[in-house]
């Protein structure tokens, strides 16, 4: 083929593109992919949660254990070596003994984590021995503590169950304000990114999060309220105004996550957590916002409703 024939193919291949185009847009995120596997991930989280209470637990679990394991393989890439087997063993532990035993259970679990963590480290070698258990104790508090809150509202509704669907195959109340806090961080993550990906002009924190804007989180809170509000009236039964504090709670928690992640990231250099999530990097990069939101929501809910 004649360098006259090879010129209008070589236009027809690349009419419409324009150069270094991918499917990456300016957040920074493969689109088709973050949200076909953000629905996966959320339809398997409800599924469980609505029908297999067991099952969310385990869900909720397998979370933490992949982001513990980000978290420490961070770690070790910058010469700081937590002990695993305690992390791990206490990580698996705190979200089944949330769901059958409660908030006390719970502190008492991350009690228990924490001195399993000096223990361990003291019968190994004294070299940054410090920095050592100091990892393990903040891997345990950032990741199985706080997320083990959403099994709290299962256990507090007098679920509990071993294994099966719900009793009597009534939902509790404390699943749906589960399945609300989740609706809540999803709508401040998706209207957060469609607003600030298009109009988001002025930072939040440049040092910390550069693509993270105040129009995005404008976006989110008005998102968030819109979907709290909603929740709150056909979903929860409750005023209109528990779903606005719920929604603003979620947002504020979510945007300090968010933000908390990108400060470890880059200490540590990282980008990402891990790519084990198509489109959205590692499992820490989407748990961010929920390990500060379960407990938040999990105190709120229980004030403005005088469940506790």
């Amino acid at each position: 083929m004649g360098q006259a024939e090879q010129a209008p193919a070589a236009r027809a291949r690349t009419r419409g593109k324009r150069p270094g185009s991918n499917p990456t847009p300016k957040a920074g995120r493969n689109l088709p992919a973050a949200v076909v596997v953000g629905l996966a991930m959320l339809l398997a989280v409800l599924g469980g949660l609505l029908f297999l209470p067991l099952a969310f637990v385990a869900i909720v679990t397998a979370f933490a254990v992949f982001g513990v394991w980000e978290v420490y393989r961070a770690l070790e890439a910058n010469g700081t070596r937590m002990p695993i087997v305690p992390v791990m063993t206490g990580t698996v532990a705190m979200p089944f003994v949330a769901y059958f035993g409660g908030i006390e259970s719970l502190l008492f679990g991350m009690l228990l984590s924490s001195v399993a963590v000096l223990l361990w480290r003291s019968i190994d070698t004294a070299a940054g021995s410090a920095n050592s258990i100091f990892a393990g104790v903040f891997a345990l508090g950032w990741v199985p503590f706080f997320i083990s809150f959403a099994s709290l509202p299962l256990h507090a509704a007098g679920g509990a169950t071993p294994l099966g669907l719900w009793p009597g195959g009534t939902i509790p109340e404390g699943a749906w304000q589960i399945a609300v806090m989740l609706l809540l961080v999803v709508s401040n993550d998706t209207f957060g990114y469609l607003v600030g990906a298009s109009l988001g002009k002025h930072p939040m924190a440049p040092k910390i999060s550069p693509k993270k804007s105040w129009e995005g989180f404008a976006g989110s809170l008005a998102g968030a309220v819109l979907i709290g509000v909603l929740a709150s009236l056909f979903i929860l039964d409750k005023p209109w105004w528990v779903g606005v504090v719920l929604a603003i709670g979620t947002v504020a928690a979510a945007t300090a996550g968010d933000l908390a992640e990108s400060m470890v990231k880059r200490e540590l250099g990282v980008k990402d957590m891990s790519s084990i999530l198509p489109g959205h990097g590692g499992v820490m990069d989407r748990l961010d916002s929920i390990v500060f939101a379960s407990p938040l929501v999990y105190v709120l809910y229980g004030l403005v409703t005088g469940s506790w």
